[in-house]
């Protein structure tokens, strides 16, 4: 088959045959600035096996790469390691234009692509537990279950004869790229997205994080390479990219604050200026981010490795700013860790912003320092005064912390 869609060489008998989607800027929520790829691999063993699919309207450039390489129907085995939509949606279509021998699946799944695809997929999927070996000819592939990481089916896929090992979602980033491997890319870029894919994906399971980086050393796998489900392809990185792992999954705060505010009249603006300028006489990091100029995501991942997160809003008909609350509502389910923080806003008249922002605070389980400010219209020099010594006080409370 000739195409302009080309495999790429992973290893010998490994190909990254996946899509490059550079238009997508929003992943459930996420603002994916720089793209994506939805990363699929063909391994050239005797019995050839592919790993993973594509988003569905992805399909005809992964099948095009797949025959650079070799006639997409002498594929005899498929493996999906996570069954969400954008690593399975093309798989019915894959099945039904390759006709492989055998479909493999964790047990949940099996479960969750038969609740995706019902009858186009029923019965067409075997399960493999955790641990389970199959082989493919002259190679085999060794499964390990890694639940809610970020799913209740997900897996990993250990090859051993290519001392390589696809993670799925885990160590990923989105970014749209020609460049395959981690090497190719600046190591910025590296940190940033995956950073900010950490944050806004993998947060909420720091626990089990902590449990998958201990139990693999235990498994006694020799990983030289590790192909994740989006992003590049580890091969010089690995010890690094597993450091900010280990860093990320510990939840240990920084001498860093992230001030989140919107504002109506600039009132709310003002105390958040100031109480920045109070961080930062007091040494401490601070970011301050009015939420209309910030995605909430870009919120998120400042927050993954800070000590503070104070929040602010005006009160809008008895309620805190909308803005406000998309971006605490979306901050609660990542479940940030070891934070400290306040809150801060202005009223016209009634004035529930501030308590309603504690109550936020305190369903995420953040650490309060103070009751919070609440200022009548436009702040004054004295309002200002308070606000900045907030600033200053969040900053002295956080150098004991980390100490």
């Amino acid at each position: 088959m000739e195409t302009h869609f080309n495999a790429v060489k992973i290893t010998d008998e490994v190909y990254w045959v996946g899509a490059i989607d550079w238009l997508i800027r929003d992943f459930h929520g996420y603002a994916t600035n720089r793209g994506s790829t939805y990363n699929a691999y063909l391994i050239m063993a005797d019995d050839i096996t592919l790993i993973d699919t594509v988003k569905a309207p992805f399909r005809d450039e992964m099948m095009s790469r797949i025959g650079s390489v070799v006639d997409p129907k002498k594929i005899k085995i498929i493996v999906s390691n996570h069954s969400e939509m954008d690593h399975s949606g093309s798989l019915p279509e894959v099945i039904d234009l390759i006709g492989p021998e055998k479909v493999y699946a964790s047990v949940m799944g099996v479960k969750t692509l038969t609740d995706h695809f019902h009858e186009r997929i029923a019965g067409k999927v075997i399960p493999v537990k955790d641990g389970e070996t199959i082989s493919l000819g002259n190679m085999k592939l060794i499964f390990a279950e890694t639940r809610m990481l970020h799913w209740p089916d997900s897996m990993i896929a250990f090859l051993p004869e290519r001392s390589l090992l696809f993670s799925q979602d885990a160590f990923g980033m989105h970014l749209a790229s020609f460049e395959r491997f981690d090497d190719q890319i600046d190591e910025s870029i590296l940190d940033f997205e995956a950073g900010k894919y950490y944050a806004n994906i993998i947060m909420p399971y720091a626990g089990l994080v902590s449990k998958l980086l201990e139990r693999v050393p235990k498994t006694g796998w020799d990983i030289k390479l590790v192909a994740p489900d989006h992003g590049p392809v580890w091969r010089s990185k690995i010890p690094w990219i597993l450091s900010r792992y280990t860093r990320w999954a510990s939840g240990a705060p920084s001498d860093k604050a992230v001030v989140v505010y919107d504002t109506m009249w600039q009132s709310t603006a003002l105390m958040a200026r100031a109480i920045g300028e109070g961080l930062s006489a007091g040494g401490t990091l601070a970011k301050v981010m009015p939420m209309a100029a910030h995605h909430r995501s870009d919120v998120v991942t400042e927050i993954l490795n800070a000590g503070a997160l104070i929040v602010g809003s005006p009160t809008l008909n008895n309620n805190i700013f909308p803005t406000m609350a998309d971006a605490l509502v979306y901050l609660k389910g990542l479940r940030p860790t070891n934070l400290i923080g306040a809150a801060f806003g202005s009223y016209g008249w009634s004035g529930e912003s501030v308590a309603q922002l504690n109550g936020l605070l305190a369903e995420m389980k953040v650490e309060t320092i103070d009751e919070g400010i609440k200022v009548k219209n436009v702040p004054t020099v004295d309002d200002l005064a308070g606000c900045f010594a907030l600033g200053k006080k969040t900053s002295d409370i956080l150098k004991e912390r980390i100490k």
